[in-house]
């Protein structure tokens, strides 16, 4: 059985845990400032199985963070044992190139209140707060503008550029899935040459204002707009940095 006061403890989450959507917000919030998305087991060679309790321990126990599939596996966990009502979606990137990966790239999450909203702790720089899950309709975030859009039969989350034009994050459904469909994307994620997430070492996590980010040996700072980068000398470095700033060791 899940530990929700040990989860809680990670995410420095101390309010309440009613199934409401301030508890909803706040404990996402918390969650994106604590837990960071970050790739270094992959780096390391280390498998990342789907399985619910071996991601809540890599969160909890081991005081780590993850990719989409684990650190959305873990919440999701956490929201039932609160009594949310949590639906698992699969979702599909957005490729820089064009098109989209394939379907089970992405995990994200349905949470049903009174209206449905999306929640997603596991896609790096997006919104800190659960989305309206409701189309047509521009959503302020901390992080951000966002918005959903329907196309082809499909739900796009995006988010608004500087220069005021939208750019696609991922497209999904709300067809409800089952943890073990993720199984052979998160695979593919961890051993294919071709995933991002085989050529660099990144951990990354929201801060109150801004983003902090470790991408290889460039240590990224946003405070406030602003935006400071610095190239670490060793590994030495790099490690002092995991530890600093994201509270991991020996990864």
């Amino acid at each position: 059985m899940l530990d929700v006061q040990a989860y809680l403890d990670r995410i420095n989450y101390e309010g309440s845990t009613a199934p409401t959507l301030d508890t909803l917000r706040a404990i996402h919030r918390a969650h994106l400032l604590t837990v960071p998305f970050e790739n270094l087991d992959i780096a390391r060679g280390r498998k990342i199985a789907v399985d619910e309790d071996a991601m809540v321990r890599k969160v909890v126990e081991r005081r780590r963070g993850g990719f989409c599939y684990e650190l959305n596996g873990a919440f999701a966990a956490l929201l039932r044992s609160l009594g949310f009502c949590v639906t698992l979606l699969s979702a599909r990137v957005a490729r820089d190139e064009g098109g989209e990966w394939p379907e089970f790239d992405h995990l994200c999450l349905r949470i049903d209140l009174e209206e449905p909203w999306l929640a997603d702790v596991g896609f790096g720089e997006s919104f800190l707060e659960p989305l309206r899950l409701q189309t047509k309709v521009e959503q302020p975030d901390p992080a951000g503008t966002f918005r959903i859009t329907r196309r082809r039969g499909r739900l796009q989350l995006e988010k608004m550029e500087l220069d005021g034009g939208w750019k696609r994050q991922y497209s999904f459904t709300v067809q409800s899935r089952s943890l073990d469909e993720f199984a052979d994307m998160c695979h593919y994620h961890q051993t294919s040459p071709e995933s991002h997430f085989t050529r660099k070492r990144i951990c990354t996590r929201a801060t109150s204002d801004g983003r902090i980010t470790l991408a290889d040996m460039k240590l990224i700072v946003t405070r406030n707009g602003r935006r400071n980068e610095t190239m670490l000398a060793s590994e030495q470095e790099r490690n002092d940095a995991l530890r600093e700033h994201f509270g991991i060791i020996g990864a």
